[in-house]
Formats: C-alpha cells, sequence, structure tokens
C-alpha cells in the first residue's frame, strides 16, 4: 500500500502535544484562498520552482521531454505541458526545481517515523497526520495510524472535516488519540463560494465526533483578514460552538506563508491577502467572541 506524501515535518511543535513529526499527505478537495500549503492541494505530484536558487545552467530544459522549460521571464516551467516526471528536478543542481509528493510503502513510512521515538517519549508528543487533507488517502491514512497506534505511538489528525463520517469512524477513529478539527464558517453559501464546497457535511462529522470523543476533538479556526475574520462569521462560530458543547479551541492567525509556495507552483494567491502575518493583539479581539471556551494554543 502506497500513500502521496508531500512533507514530513520533524521536530513539529505546532501540531499537537509535544515534540512530533508532522506527515503532510497531498490531495484537497476545498480551495481555500489564503491556503497555507497550496502545494497540498493537488492529488498529484507537482514541480516547484524556486526561483532564487537558479543559476540559469539550462541543464533543466536539456532533459524536460515535454519541451515544458522557459528560460526566459519569470515562469520557469510551462505547466500546461509538465507532467509532472521530475527529470528536471534530478539534473538541478542548485535544487531550484523540486518534486512535491513522493510515494511511500506504509511500512517504509512507519520505519521512517519510528526513528522519532525517543523524542515522542520524552516530550509527549507523537506523529500528526495532515495535508491538505489525510483522509482523501483513507485507506492510507487508516492503516498508517493503525501501525502507529498499535506501536504505543500518540496520533493525531489535522482535518477539514470533510470525510465519509462511517467509513472514517469504523477505521480511524479507535487509532486517534487527537483530532484537530478546521471550521472556517457557519454560512454554507459562504463556504461554497469561497472554498469551493458547502460545509453541512463538515458540520454533521463534527457534531457525530462531539457525542463520543468531545475531549479528543480541538476546534481550530483560521482567522484570515478579508474573509474568515469578520465579527458576523466569528460571532455565529463561537454560539455554534457553545451550543455543540465544544470543550477546547484554537485561532489560527493569518501568516502570508502560501503566497511564495503558490509562486513557485506557477500559481497565484489572491490579492487581497496580506503581507503580513496577523500580529497577537490583533488576534486577541476575536478571543473576546470564545468566553467560556477553553482556548488551546495552536
Amino acid at each position: 500500500m502506497r500513500g502521496l506524501i508531500g512533507n514530513i515535518s520533524r521536530y513539529a511543535l505546532h501540531d499537537g502535544p509535544g515534540i512530533r513529526t508532522t506527515v503532510f499527505l497531498k490531495g484537497c478537495p476545498l480551495h481555500c484562498p489564503w491556503c497555507h500549503n497550496p502545494e497540498l492541494i493537488s492529488h498529484e505530484p507537482e514541480v516547484a520552482f524556486y526561483a532564487e536558487r537558479c543559476i540559469s545552467c539550462g541543464d533543466c530544459q536539456a532533459v524536460c521531454p515535454e519541451d515544458a522549460i522557459l528560460m526566459h521571464g519569470e515562469k520557469r516551467i510551462d505547466h500546461t505541458r509538465c507532467t509532472g516526471c521530475g527529470l528536471c528536478t534530478k539534473s538541478c543542481p542548485a535544487i531550484a526545481l523540486v518534486m512535491i509528493g513522493r510515494e511511500y510503502e506504509l511500512e517504509e513510512l512507519v520505519e521512517v517515523l519510528l526513528r522519532d521515538r525517543h523524542f515522542f517519549e520524552v516530550s509527549g508528543g507523537g506523529v500528526t497526520l495532515s495535508g491538505g487533507e489525510p483522509t482523501q488517502q483513507l485507506e492510507f491514512t487508516a492503516s498508517l495510524l493503525e501501525r502507529l497506534h498499535n506501536e504505543g505511538i500518540h496520533t493525531t489528525i489535522e482535518s477539514n472535516g470533510i470525510f465519509p463520517r462511517e467509513t472514517f469512524a469504523s477505521t480511524c477513529l479507535d487509532h486517534l488519540d487527537l483530532i484537530l478539527f478546521d471550521l472556517k464558517c457557519i454560512d454554507s453559501a459562504w463556504h461554497q463560494e469561497v472554498v469551493g464546497r458547502g460545509n453541512e457535511r463538515i458540520l454533521e462529522n463534527l457534531s457525530c465526533l462531539l457525542k463520543t470523543r468531545a475531549r479528543d476533538v480541538i476546534v481550530r479556526i483560521p482567522v484570515i483578514p478579508g474573509h474568515t475574520a469578520t465579527p458576523e462569521n466569528i460571532g455565529q462560530i463561537a454560539d455554534h460552538l457553545r451550543k455543540l458543547n465544544v470543550c477546547r479551541y484554537s485561532l489560527l492567525p493569518y501568516h502570508p506563508f502560501g503566497c511564495s509556495k503558490a509562486a513557485a507552483l506557477g500559481k497565484i494567491q489572491k490579492n487581497s491577502l496580506p503581507e503580513q502575518a496577523m500580529e497577537q493583539d490583533k488576534l486577541g479581539q476575536w478571543q473576546e467572541f470564545f468566553h467560556g471556551i477553553e482556548r488551546v494554543l495552536p
């Protein structure tokens, strides 16, 4: 069994308790304009170009079978021609061209993750599955969680909540210690217009999870200027969490890291996004809406 992995981040401190290794799986059904990991939206491997590293040697152009390399102008890759074969990334001496997405055999990935067992044990950490959306590769995700759980590793998943509830419950839930559940808004029409899907399934899945695993769920709200960060939306989310008796929440402040990642893939995130990260004092204003719910630092 194989899974398509975009990145493995060791010594992570913000994806659950303790020191963690975060596995970023490729593929996501949503297209959030502010996505912090736009390189993980596609379900296929992609080639990213980092212009600041390029030495203009031309080796990539020489090996490309699709004539997709552009040696002049801001863009280096014609993504309409690129098939993601990766030959250019292997030939690049400056690592300016990088393949995003590598297939791992299940046991190979487990072996890599268990190398950090000591750090997990001394810090109370473990492994977090993120993305993208891990449940887009549900069979692989379920098998990986089961293997890690059987090894005594603390497991966490970061999810946007769009998953088949019964299958998720029967294959993943018993092997999860913590669920980080993203909630962007309550209004389904807004959700459909902005991120490409309605949120009915998300709200239903959250409600069902809270009935059985309330203490193991942290609802995370991305605070995005010009999008989710409005008094109406944040107020609606806070009221909804109280109705569901949500135990814990976390606000995720906007940062612009996704813009440079999108540019490396020849994509452009919305120009309305700020160039600077959200300051803590501004984030504190939104926390006031959640009085009575335990806050968890991201």
